[in-house]
């Protein structure tokens, strides 16, 4: 079993990236753009537990700004037991991370990510 601790230091400046851009569209109030980063620094975090339970806890920030339930409370396991699969290598490749799909299933990753991963 393969445990991941760090984040490797290629992905770090792919991830702020992301994490960047989810900020911008915010304080531009657009949240279909601060989303699509989300779930781009998701995927590209989902391998290494610190970045990968950050991302869902401002997943979780986000569902709370837009008064979502369904997302608050989506993202209250994924909080609790993502980072722990990350740490053990156990996670469904290419998962968005939101509410809006289910936690385990595996999805495409974006041939951008791809290249970087």
């Amino acid at each position: 079993m393969k445990m991941n601790i760090v984040m490797p230091s290629n992905l770090i400046p792919f991830y702020k990236k992301e994490l960047k851009a989810v900020k911008d569209n915010l304080q531009a109030d657009n949240l279909n753009m601060a989303w699509y980063h989300l779930e781009r620094a998701h995927i590209i975090a989902q391998k290494y537990p610190y970045e990968h339970t950050f991302v869902h806890c401002k997943m979780l920030q986000f569902g709370i700004k837009i008064k979502s339930t369904k997302e608050v409370v989506g993202q209250i396991p994924r909080l609790l037991v993502g980072g722990v699969k990350s740490f053990v290598g156990h996670i469904p490749v290419g998962n968005t991370g939101g509410a809006n799909v289910p936690p385990l299933k595996k999805m495409e990753i974006p041939e951008d990510i791809k290249k970087i991963l």
